[in-house]
């Protein structure tokens, strides 16, 4: 028996069957895990994140037989092959769990709503709940934006597919702890961070961001792929401007 999992769960008010839905597995595989069985390294990642505790805290023995890594080396989580093979379930615990900041730097990030039609409502639950969030997209009439449309083939469609992103989030304009700027910088990786958690997506010449590799990292000790990565956050954001949708769609409607 997995005591400290079973006391974790119940200190924090939640059922196996949430644990297992939060995993995308079924109650039985979850129940294993109470009864003491080690659950595969992304598995316990998530129930740790979503139990707000160290996984090694849950799993002592699976940092035993884990070789051991580098400070740096440490802070990866997980990789996938591309963003979209990123399960759905690390997206949502990440977003949820989030208790002091989500930052997210993109050019048009489409896929962060469309796959999550509630996106904008749940941001503005997380800023109730004390967190800040800050959202950081491709200026749609910039320079960057037109440079890496015309890299991708695509050309004017970024530009579109931006503008089109962006009318998920008009509530979140003068919300409460909600910001949303636009950047005009070239752009090396697509950020996407909850507190002590980064998703880093690379981008490849020439390749969408959906169909380049994606790091998972988390804060530890001398974390420098983390400080890193929040650095050039900190440093694009500082150079965006604020977003005024009315603004915005009244110069396009005057450059048709």
């Amino acid at each position: 028996m997995n005591e400290r999992l079973r006391s974790a769960l119940v200190q924090r008010g939640l059922t196996v069957d949430e644990v297992a839905e939060a995993c995308a597995v079924d109650p039985k595989t979850a129940s294993r895990w109470i009864a003491g069985r080690v659950p595969h390294r992304r598995h316990r990642w998530t129930v740790a994140n979503l139990l707000r505790v160290d996984e090694t805290y849950l799993w002592p023995e699976a940092g035993q037989r884990t070789p051991r890594l580098g400070a740096t080396q440490s802070e990866l989580v997980d990789t996938y092959p591309n963003r979209a093979s990123v399960p759905r379930d690390v997206w949502m615990s990440l977003l949820l769990g989030a208790m002091k900041q989500v930052d997210v730097l993109v050019f048009s990030g489409t896929f962060f709503a469309q796959t999550n039609p509630h996106i904008a409502r749940m941001l503005q639950e997380r800023a109730q709940a004390g967190v800040r969030v800050r959202l950081c997209f491709g200026d749609p009439d910039g320079d960057a934006v037109r440079v890496r449309g015309r890299e991708e083939g695509i050309g004017d469609a970024l530009a579109a597919k931006i503008r089109a992103s962006l009318t998920y989030y008009r509530e979140l304009v003068g919300h409460p702890g909600c910001e949303v700027r636009l950047h005009d910088t070239t752009l090396y990786n697509s950020i996407f961070r909850y507190d002590d958690h980064l998703l880093i997506n690379p981008h490849i010449w020439g390749q969408p961001a959906s169909a380049n590799p994606l790091l998972q990292l988390r804060r530890t000790t001398n974390a420098e792929w983390f400080e890193r990565y929040g650095e050039s956050f900190e440093a694009v954001w500082s150079s965006a401007r604020p977003w005024a949708p009315d603004r915005q769609e009244q110069h396009h409607r005057g450059q048709d």
